[in-house]
């Protein structure tokens, strides 16, 4: 675990503030109020726009992961984008590269893992007593696969790519 994070340290940030933190989540109570939680915001998320997979998208692994990291941004550790008239973006933007890093740790170390964000923040700041200034950004489920991992399709690089010449 303490390999995973300390790869997580290493992404790149706005001025090298480090916005993040990372709450190792091992406790059934707490993972049996996470998995509540987004339960209850898989049904609202359903109710609310209609997408027919949400009505089916079982959130169970909540609860059976071995662990899950909750990674919280600091916005106040964003760089000068924190004084923009759009807000601070940059604190997220360097949370999902110490996402990536901790995904591509545990996947080097054989480990199945899930970015999953399907939460309301103020729920899981309450739940793992989190502080009110700052923001849970998503929350990484770690463990043993059960099997070979799913392939997700991926578009065409080309449709990706702009070209200004």
């Amino acid at each position: 675990m303490e390999q995973i994070i300390e790869a997580a340290s290493w992404a790149p940030s706005p001025a090298n503030f480090q916005p993040w933190q990372f709450i190792v989540v091992t406790s059934d109570e707490v993972k049996q109020k996470i998995f509540s939680e987004a339960e209850e915001r898989r049904k609202i998320m359903f109710e609310m726009s209609g997408w027919k997979w949400l009505n089916k998208y079982a959130v169970d692994f909540l609860k059976k992961a071995p662990l899950i990291i909750c990674i919280v941004g600091d916005p106040k550790k964003s760089g000068v984008d924190m004084f923009s008239p759009q807000g601070p973006v940059g604190y997220q933007h360097a949370c999902a590269a110490a996402i990536q890093n901790i995904l591509l740790t545990a996947h080097s170390f054989g480990l199945g893992s899930l970015w999953f964000t399907l939460f309301d923040k103020d729920a899981i700041r309450s739940i793992l007593n989190i502080d009110s200034e700052k923001d849970p950004l998503a929350l990484i489920c770690l463990g043993k696969p059960s099997g070979d991992p799913m392939q997700t399709p991926r578009k065409d690089i080309k449709e990706k790519i702009i070209y200004m010449k």
